[in-house]
């Protein structure tokens, strides 16, 4: 680390730091590692973090965005399945950023599987997530943790548009919905692959979330989730048919569908969360 550097990791540092721990990035946890200080810069500043908040961070690898989110925020708790890096993690931040040691909690475990985090209730999730978790770990983390705010997560580009698509799209589907039971997605960037090592096949966006009110408070939302997930198990069956399982047969869906004010011969794709719920509501009355 030179005068004036900040600590963050460049393309250098990044395998210095592999090499030292015999590292070789693996598919099965989706490890590709950021290697340009200016994009972990770019993801602090689109997330919106300050002073106050406590950002947990899913799969924070050799440290490149950690390094950056420990200088903005009062506490980073990092959840980390690779136990190599989970143990090697705080060393990196000692040797770069030692006055910010002190905010930084390393939880070895699988983020499918936490259940509390440490310290005080995070407020925002901040990460570069591995690719084929990066779903379940969102909508878990914004179930298990509702002191969470704000989400901005480096994803897989079409998972990232899927994320924010609106009803009516090809694209649009079960991750959409879910989504938007919790607030607002947006696409807040596209990502280069060339800022990644290894450089990944796909390119990558930038998910935006900010929580808001559920769409009501009379319906749960594990109901709701499971009405989503009929109607969009088979797209090309209408609504009718789609939700027959759910709802007793297809008579009965079409009892729901038309109190709540939806045509039965519609698909999954035309409808918004608050459809949904009204659905919802329908069906287990």
């Amino acid at each position: 680390m030179t005068p004036g550097d900040d600590g963050l990791l460049g393309g250098v540092a990044v395998r210095e730091l592999a090499a030292a721990l015999g590292l070789r990035p693996t598919k099965q946890w989706g490890q590709n590692f950021v290697v340009d200080a200016n994009t972990v810069r770019r993801i602090v500043r689109l997330a919106e973090v300050g002073p106050e908040d406590v950002v947990v961070e899913v799969g924070p690898g050799l440290g490149s965005l950690t390094l950056a989110l420990l200088a903005q925020v009062s506490r980073v708790v990092a959840v980390e399945v690779d136990p190599n890096l989970a143990q090697a993690l705080p060393k990196t931040v000692q040797a770069r950023v030692p006055h910010l040691g002190e905010r930084l909690e390393v939880v070895a475990a699988d983020a499918l599987t936490v259940q509390t985090l440490p310290g005080p209730a995070p407020t925002a999730l901040v990460a570069n997530l591995p690719y084929n978790i990066s779903v379940p770990v969102i909508l878990r983390f914004l179930e298990q943790f509702p002191s969470i705010r704000r989400v901005l997560v480096m994803v897989q580009l079409e998972v990232a548009q899927r994320l924010c698509a609106a009803p009516g799209s090809k694209i649009y589907g079960v991750p959409s919905v879910k989504a938007a039971w919790y607030g607002n997605a947006r696409l807040a960037g596209e990502v280069p692959r060339s800022v990644f090592w290894p450089v990944p096949n796909v390119g990558s966006g930038l998910v935006a979330l900010t929580r808001g009110l559920p769409p009501a408070q009379d319906v749960e939302r594990e109901a709701v989730f499971r009405v989503v997930d009929a109607a969009f198990a088979q797209r090309r069956k209408t609504l009718r048919a789609a939700l027959a399982g759910v709802a007793g047969g297809p008579g009965a869906a079409e009892e729901a569908l038309r109190a709540a004010g939806i045509d039965p011969r519609m698909r999954g794709e035309q409808l918004d969360v608050h459809d949904f719920t009204a659905l919802t509501r329908a069906l287990t009355r």
